[in-house]
């Protein structure tokens, strides 16, 4: 059974927001330089299982490799959101209650669909646009801390720098996300995790216990590989925006197991906060883009089925259209009008 795509991004946000409280409670034992290297190393080992498993597996599930060209996207990737963006959370975690970090998280949303829209031209529209105001203001709220110096927790402004710097990561990871989900985790997994690894051994951080290092591995794995793997399928789908506003939920998910595993206490800005973010996800789950628009030709490779409505190429006789085949085709020109969100097919002008 094929899931709504949409479904995707909540399973994936529900296994990230997990990660803050989990994060948080290891983190007395591990640095936080050496916590976000374990964690993105947990994901590329997870998933490195899982493409082995695939392989070994009669079932063969085809998506299509990177190429060159994909190459600067995967690196920014990397970069932004494998490297700085967790180093930045571990940091505000040390100083930040898990439930408040886990929804400052939403911030993360905010900053995606933000970047989407003034630097990659996605459209939002007014009620997505409504959402991410929402989400953001939620995330004013949560940081606001009137007994700092400047007004605001230094620890929750390291967790907003991380959600700036996974926004841009996430919309470096659409333009790659038609391409094979699991070898994008592996590289940005074992790439950024063995570099915030090895760099925290080189200021002077000491070897972790194993009886620390394996359950950051598994929370890595879970909340971290797991999840991107579903949130990149569903950027194929969806578009940035969408996806990263989906995300909102994950924070809740965070909250709850906060609450409940590290003692967090309720604040009068986690309480202000909730409704907010209540608010902004609603939205976005009720969104609706129907209007006349034109595909132009276009020459691609990418996982597809034939029964989607944009793929009407030829194949030999006794081809069997198994969602999930992948080969280079090519787009005519169409125009045509359906509900439709900016994914791999829909990323026009308004």
């Amino acid at each position: 059974m094929k899931l709504d795509p949409r479904v995707y991004a909540l399973i994936a946000a529900a296994l990230f927001g997990a990660s803050a409280p989990f994060s948080k409670l290891l983190l007395g034992e591990i640095p936080p330089l050496q916590m976000a290297g374990l964690l993105y190393l947990g994901s590329g080992i997870f998933l490195l299982i899982i493409k082995l498993f695939q392989k070994a597996s009669s079932k063969k599930i085809s998506e299509a490799g990177l190429h060159r060209s994909d190459l600067p996207w995967l690196a920014g990737a990397v970069i932004s959101g494998g490297i700085l963006a967790p180093a930045a959370l571990m940091y505000g975690l040390s100083g930040t209650p898990a439930a408040t970090a886990s929804l400052l998280l939403n911030f993360e949303s905010a900053s995606t669909a933000f970047l989407a829209a003034v630097l990659f031209r996605e459209h939002i529209g007014k009620q997505v646009a409504i959402s991410i105001s929402l989400l953001t203001f939620a995330s004013l709220v949560l940081s606001f801390d009137p007994s700092g110096s400047f007004g605001f927790s230094i620890g929750a402004l390291f967790v907003l720098l991380a959600c700036l710097f996974w926004g841009i990561d996430n919309n470096f990871t659409r333009n790659i996300s038609s391409k094979d989900p699991v070898i994008i985790v592996i590289i940005k997994g074992i790439g950024a995790g063995s570099f915030s690894f090895v760099l925290s051994l080189i200021i002077g951080d000491h070897l972790p216990s194993s009886a620390h290092a394996l359950p950051a591995l598994a929370v890595g794995g879970l909340c971290y590989g797991a999840s991107l793997m579903l949130f990149i399928i569903a950027l194929r789908h969806l578009g940035s925006a969408r996806v990263g506003a989906l995300f909102a939920s994950a924070p809740f998910i965070g909250a709850g197991i906060s609450f409940i595993v590290c003692k967090d206490t309720l604040n009068i800005q986690f309480l202000l906060a909730i409704p907010f973010v209540i608010a902004g996800t609603w939205l976005l789950l009720r969104e609706s883009h129907l209007h006349s628009h034109k595909h132009e030709a276009v020459e691609h490779d990418h996982s597809h089925t034939h029964a989607d409505g944009h793929h009407d190429h030829e194949h030999a006789e006794d081809f069997m259209d198994d969602p999930g085949h992948t080969h280079r085709h090519r787009h005519e020109v169409v125009v045509h009008f359906h509900d439709h969100m900016p994914d791999t097919h829909h990323r026009h002008s308004h």
